[in-house]
């Protein structure tokens, strides 16, 4: 069992920045593809980022530019550091994580059905 807690968001101005983290629990963390998603009120959960166990990334056109998903293997730790913030980021943030193993190295889960774990969220609020 995999568990995911995430920490990092808070309010913060419009063009401002915040790097998010989620710590993660148990072994082979290394082989894990990651991912995370926001999800503003009303909306549909949506795929901001996700970075293979092989370190391949993947993006929203949405964040391009502005986000960059990293990892520390050796702390079991997802980054996602965000600049230049804008209204329209707000929405609370998940981590996400495949059971380890899942699809080889290069693996880039895009859609939620194809990860195993979840945090709880972390609420990032962008005024302008």
């Amino acid at each position: 069992q995999v568990q995911l807690v995430e920490s990092g968001g808070g309010l913060v101005q419009a063009g401002g920045s915040l790097r998010l983290s989620c710590a993660a629990s148990g072994s082979r963390f290394s082989f894990t593809a990651m991912g995370w998603y926001h999800q503003a009120p009303g909306k549909e959960r949506e795929l901001v980022a996700v970075i293979s166990g092989g370190g391949s990334t993947y993006y929203a056109d949405s964040v391009k530019g502005r986000f960059t998903i990293s990892r520390d293997n050796a702390k079991n730790t997802l980054y996602l550091q965000m600049n230049s913030l804008k209204p329209e980021d707000t929405a609370m943030y998940y981590c996400a994580a495949t059971r380890p193993g899942k699809g080889g190295a290069y693996y880039l889960p895009r859609r939620p059905h194809e990860y195993d774990y979840w945090g709880q969220g972390t609420q990032v609020t962008v005024s302008s």
